[in-house]
């Protein structure tokens, strides 16, 4: 794995996501093996910035019925990434 667009997978913006902005942080789905140094990296080199620090938590599947299956969705990976003092994102 050593691509950046299979690393991070999108930037998520939501009502949520967007109280992490004002701060340098932003949230993203990441493949859920990459560890924390990959996804510094990815980050560093899609979106040219130098980042501090990086969280990582997984969220994990739900149950869900379809007809009379029970089925999941998905777990997903999310990072919060922390950005150096002064550096942004551009988000068109």
């Amino acid at each position: 794995m050593n691509y950046s667009q299979d690393i991070i997978k999108s930037l998520i913006r939501t009502e949520k996501s967007t109280v992490y902005e004002p701060n340098s942080r932003y949230l993203f789905i990441v493949d859920i093996k990459a560890n924390k140094i990959q996804i510094k990296h990815a980050v560093e080199q899609l979106y040219k910035v130098k980042v501090k620090h990086v969280n990582t938590f997984i969220s994990f599947g739900k149950l869900k019925r379809v007809r009379h299956q029970l089925g999941r969705t998905a777990d997903k990976k999310k990072a919060v990434v922390t950005l150096i003092a002064g550096q942004k994102i551009e988000v068109a």
